[in-house]
């Protein structure tokens, strides 16, 4: 499909070889010719990047020719409820209390959506070919930042632009690399891929994209169908990773502290709840069934089970799983995917999210080699 979700069938790709580290984003490159085809299209100063040109591809598309929804409009609960599944992926984010979900049969069409949810301007983002889905903050450097598809990828991944400066950004690390803000980096915002059942049964009044964006297309379809095959050999990915897991393997990804850990999801599954310190900071991270792969079948609602993962913060507490529930060690209570404490005499103490992001593990290790995986 390249970065355009108009064709159905992925191209194996050839294998590839051991990683090495990429360039940190804040030093910048010898002056180079730009992608081809970038200057005419952008008034990105590309004189100044942090990444070799040589590493970026065409998806397919011209800059924009994947629109990103500008103008989103939303439906309640009882709306969304007649056109997605229970067992639907969505991207569920939370202001101050003021819940959204945007859809996975959506954004896989679209990849980007510039919002404001709860007074805080958010531009909530999806890569199909790195299954990353990740929220950030669009007020930087004094101004709001709208952002758009540029067509093309580094390491199979979505290169984002802002139209305010034209600067180039890397979706999967928020890394500035061409352009006015190269060596900057946009501010993560917590967003979890959970089922559409989990969501709405924890935000009742919660708000769902509306699939009125627009634009005609087949939202419910999965244009990247068998993408995620445990098998399949990531497409248009021109880099190298290490093979501590398979390409493809869904992983979960915490960075703090200068510190990065991804949790694939077999051990997620096999664990229920994984208590962890990462950057010296004590994490959990929850793991629940339920949440149907967005790139497995033809149809989304159809895809395999692959469950979600959220992270949060221990706050002193230590969990286990048992029989599909999660337990507090202390007091014995149950919790919620939500890292709420639901019965027990902890009920109503809620965790703090931490942010963490969704990967194939191909494209996170060819940005952060140097990531520790976890173990049981």
């Amino acid at each position: 499909p390249a970065e355009s979700p108009a064709e159905p069938n992925v191209p194996e790709a050839e294998p590839v070889e051991e990683a090495t580290s990429a360039p940190p984003a804040e030093e910048l490159l010898a002056d180079e010719s730009p992608p081809s085809g970038a200057a005419a299209q952008f008034s990105t100063d590309f004189s100044k990047h942090s990444v070799s040109y040589g590493d970026i591809l065409s998806g397919g598309p011209p800059k924009d020719g994947i629109p990103a929804i500008d103008a989103p409009s939303y439906v309640s609960i009882d709306d969304a409820d007649e056109w997605i599944s229970d067992v639907e992926p969505i991207i569920a984010v939370e202001v101050d209390g003021e819940a959204r979900a945007y859809p996975l049969q959506i954004l896989t069409w679209h990849e980007i959506v510039n919002d404001v949810l709860n007074e805080k301007p958010l531009s909530v983002s999806f890569c199909p070919l790195c299954n990353t889905a990740i929220a950030f903050e669009r007020e930087f450097d004094g101004q709001i930042l709208d952002f758009g598809t540029t067509g093309r990828l580094r390491y199979s991944n979505l290169i984002m632009y802002d139209r305010q400066t034209e600067t180039w950004w890397q979706q999967a690390t928020g890394d500035g690399i061409a352009g006015e803000y190269t060596g900057e980096q946009l501010t993560f915002y917590p967003a979890a891929m959970i089922s559409w059942a989990d969501y709405k049964s924890q935000y009742p009044d919660g708000d769902v994209l509306s699939k009125d964006t627009g634009f005609n297309r087949n939202y419910g379809q999965n244009p990247y169908a068998g993408y995620d095959d445990i098998n399949q050999r990531p497409f248009l990915f021109d880099g190298e990773y290490n093979d501590k897991l398979p390409p493809m393997a869904r992983v979960l990804t915490i960075e703090l502290n200068g510190e990065t850990v991804a949790y694939p999801y077999q051990t997620l599954e096999e664990a229920g709840v994984i208590n962890d310190k990462v950057g010296g900071e004590e994490i959990t991270v929850f793991w629940t069934e339920g949440t149907a792969s967005a790139l497995d079948e033809g149809l989304i609602e159809l895809g395999r089970d692959v469950g979600s993962a959220v992270a949060y913060s221990s706050q002193g507490h230590t969990f286990f799983a048992k029989d599909g529930f999660i337990f507090d060690e202390a007091t014995g209570g149950s919790w919620s995917i939500f890292g709420e404490a639901v019965e027990g005499e902890l009920a109503g103490e809620s965790l703090s999210p931490v942010v963490a992001v969704n990967h194939f593990w191909f494209s996170w290790a060819a940005f952060k080699p140097e990531t520790r995986v976890y173990q049981p």
